[in-house]
C-alpha cells in the first residue's frame, strides 16, 4: 500500500473514531438534560403539592377564626370590628401568599436558567 493510502485510511478510522465520540457525547448531554428537566418537574410537582396543603391548613384557621369571632360578637359594633379585623388578616394572608409566590417564582427560574447554562456550557 502506498504511503497516501496509508495515511487516508488512519484518517478515516481517525474521523469515524471522532463521530461516534461526538455521538456519544451528544447522547450523553441529552440524557443528562433530559434527567434534570425530569427533576426540575418533580421538583415543581412536591413544592406545588406542599403549597396546596399549607394554603388550605391556612384557609381553615382563618375560616374557624372567622366562625369563632362571629359567633362571639353579640352586637352590630362587635360585627364590624369583626369585619374589619377579619379582613386585614384575610389581606395579610394574601400579601404572604404573594410574596411565597415570588420567591417561588425566582427559584423556579433559577434552577432552570441553572439547566439551561449547564447545557449550553458543554
Amino acid at each position: 500500500m502506498t504511503e497516501p493510502a496509508k495515511l487516508l485510511g488512519v484518517t478515516a478510522k481517525q474521523s469515524e473514531g471522532d463521530s461516534i465520540a461526538r455521538v456519544g457525547e451528544a447522547n450523553k448531554q441529552t440524557l443528562d438534560f433530559m434527567l434534570g428537566a425530569q427533576r426540575v418537574f418533580l421538583e415543581e410537582l412536591a413544592f406545588q403539592a406542599n403549597e396546596m396543603l399549607d394554603r388550605t391548613r391556612t384557609e381553615t384557621h382563618l375560616f374557624a377564626e372567622f366562625i369563632s369571632k362571629l359567633a362571639g360578637s353579640h352586637s352590630v359594633k362587635d360585627l364590624g370590628t369583626m369585619c374589619k379585623e377579619c379582613s386585614k388578616h384575610q389581606l395579610d394572608f394574601i400579601r404572604r401568599d404573594c410574596e411565597r409566590l415570588f420567591k417561588h417564582s425566582e427559584r423556579l427560574i433559577d434552577t432552570t436558567s441553572k439547566l439551561i447554562d449547564s447545557r449550553l456550557r458543554v
